[in-house]
């Protein structure tokens, strides 16, 4: 039944919601999958990498740290490259420039997730519209046929505009579902750039600090 209303002439109002739902769970599904692949690469194990770059700043070795976080991918290690570029401007001044590099990263971990939340929000509205529409044919039919109405088509009707809620129903759940955890996971990756930029504002602050000691006559 579900495919006779798309591919059918007889689907009619409720043929033409149906498509645009399955539009949308199109789109959602392409947003999902790519920013769960870009969640998947951008989060990493910031403590393995920050002991990493503890080691290599402690040695005053400043090109390998950048170096390592350049071959990283992800937040956390675009906000250690900035906090280890700005180490000669004080403790201040590398907890601004963390800032700021948080405020570039935070708005590329949220792209699209909008855009995700709108389909779930509007995929069930889509399916009541076709369902009114699929009704609306059907009290037409009814006026037009009078007492000889037929009650197969009839009901044939009816279930086309059901189906149409069930739809943008089935669409909805998994788009909210989808989007909450993509939520989740923003929310664990902005929650590793917090920690890592208390952890390496110490860092660089206290090498810097150490090596200044040792160069003094």
């Amino acid at each position: 039944m579900f495919w006779q209303i798309l591919f059918s002439k007889e689907g009619g109002a409720a043929g033409v919601a149906l498509w645009l739902i399955l539009l949308v769970s199109a789109v959602a599904i392409v947003v999902f999958i790519e920013r769960f692949l870009h969640y998947h690469r951008a989060q990493i194990n910031s403590t393995e990498f920050l002991n990493g770059v503890r080691n290599v700043v402690r040695r005053d070795n400043v090109v390998e740290a950048i170096s390592i976080c350049d071959a990283t991918h992800g937040p956390v290690a675009r906000l250690v490259k900035t906090a280890i570029l700005s180490r000669d401007h004080g403790r201040e001044r590398v907890r601004e420039a963390i800032e700021e590099a948080g405020l570039v990263e935070v708005p590329r971990l949220e792209e699209r997730l909008n855009l995700l939340a709108t389909i779930a929000q509007i995929a069930p509205l889509l399916g009541l519209f076709g369902t009114v529409l699929g009704f609306i044919e059907v009290f037409s039919k009814m006026r037009g046929a009078g007492l000889l109405a037929n009650v197969d088509s009839l009901s044939s009707g009816v279930w086309q505009a059901l189906i149409c809620s069930a739809t943008g129903l089935a669409v909805a759940i998994p788009a909210h579902a989808g989007y909450n955890y993509l939520v989740s996971r923003v929310n664990s990756i902005v929650l590793d750039m917090e920690r890592a930029a208390t952890e390496i504002v110490n860092i660089v602050t206290d090498t810097t600090s150490s090596n200044s000691r040792i160069q003094a006559p």
